[in-house]
């Protein structure tokens, strides 16, 4: 166990899984991933390199990708907007690779203060063209190391790139961590382009200028990404077995309304908390059955509302969904999140009365 930052346990768990390249350029709240990396990955045989720009890491981790091995790039919100071209090109050419948003305050420079106004840009695709990442929201430095390995897992898996979506807080937040034990020896990929005879006639490209091959190309993509839909939901329950209202949070959010659950339930009011962990593939079948049996959904999220629109989605309108966000960089308290549970509870319990 080791008392470490979310960020650095980024980089220590992406070692772990095998990953040997870093492409990155810092900026703040992410900045300590790669100091991490280029502390660490020399150490490890890997390659670290400071791009000139985000658009220069995102292109070098397209072609580090291409080779068949695992590499990975980090940023925060602007900067993840600049590789949104070179993230749909990885999606197009079928390339597994693993890539880190810190997020911080918008639109445009913002502040470095933490912010989940990404969503939108990563979980819809910000880029051009059809296409999905894989995007998984850790809550703790513990899930940082955690997620970033199963996102190196999933990518491989499906011949994708995967997104860990953190906001600046559980980036910078400081927590025990328990690291798990390295990967073993990583197998070939037939598919890569390493320089070698048996690869020569192996292609990566994301240009498909026909238009009858381009529709069947992303109609296999939209294949595999119902494969993933159907096999990759991950999210976590509390409190949830009794629940006639449901709190929905990711992120520190999550942590927060945790908390806030625990006080509500000091007042006799029967809440819990849904936790997406993926939040594409987003937790859909499991929010439409809560909906069933419960009085409403309250969304909260450091935003002025994003993820809030999938709930309601997902809840088809069965029962309300309220939102509650703050933005800027500001964070709620867990008494401040109380009091809109406690809101939100006497309106729905007046209703079903």
């Amino acid at each position: 166990m080791q008392l470490i930052k979310g960020n650095e346990a980024v980089i220590k768990g992406a070692l772990l899984a095998g990953c040997r390249a870093y492409f990155g350029y810092p900026i703040t709240p992410a900045s300590e991933i790669a100091e991490a990396a280029a502390q660490y990955f020399p150490k490890m045989g890997g390659t670290f390199l400071q791009a000139e720009s985000e658009v220069a890491s995102i292109n070098m981790l397209y072609g580090a990708a291409s080779t068949g091995m695992r590499a990975m790039t980090a940023s925060s919100s602007p900067g993840i907007s600049l590789m949104q071209e070179g993230i749909s090109y990885m999606a197009g050419s079928e390339l597994p690779a693993v890539i880190i948003d810190v997020m911080r305050g918008g639109p445009g420079l913002g502040n470095i203060a933490p912010e989940q106004g990404d969503y939108f840009q990563i979980v819809k695709g910000g880029g051009h063209g059809n296409y999905r990442l894989i995007v998984l929201a850790p809550s703790s430095a513990q899930e940082m190391c955690d997620l970033t390995i199963l996102a190196f897992d999933l990518a491989d898996k499906y011949r994708n790139p995967a997104i860990v979506l953190a906001d600046g807080f559980i980036g910078q937040v400081m927590e025990p961590v328990n690291f798990p034990d390295p990967l073993p020896h990583l197998p070939a990929k037939a598919w890569a382009v390493a320089g070698t005879p048996e690869t020569r006639d192996n292609l990566i490209s994301s240009i498909q200028l026909e238009p009858e091959v381009l529709e069947a190309h992303v109609r296999h993509l939209q294949a595999k990404y119902e494969t993933i839909s159907n096999q990759e939901v991950r999210f976590e329950e509390y409190r949830l077995e009794d629940a006639q209202l449901v709190t929905v949070g990711y992120g520190i959010v999550a942590r927060l309304l945790r908390t806030a659950v625990d006080m509500a339930r000091e007042q006799n009011i029967p809440v819990g908390l849904l936790r997406p962990i993926t939040l594409w593939p987003f937790p859909n079948q499991k929010i439409g059955e809560l909906a069933n049996y419960t009085y409403g959904f309250l969304v909260c999220e450091l935003s002025t509302g994003q993820m809030v629109e999938d709930v309601r989605l997902a809840a088809r309108d069965w029962v309300p969904v309220e939102f509650y966000g703050r933005a800027g960089g500001m964070v709620p308290t867990a008494e401040e999140l109380l009091q809109q549970i406690v809101q939100f509870w006497q309106k729905v319990d007046g209703i079903e009365t």
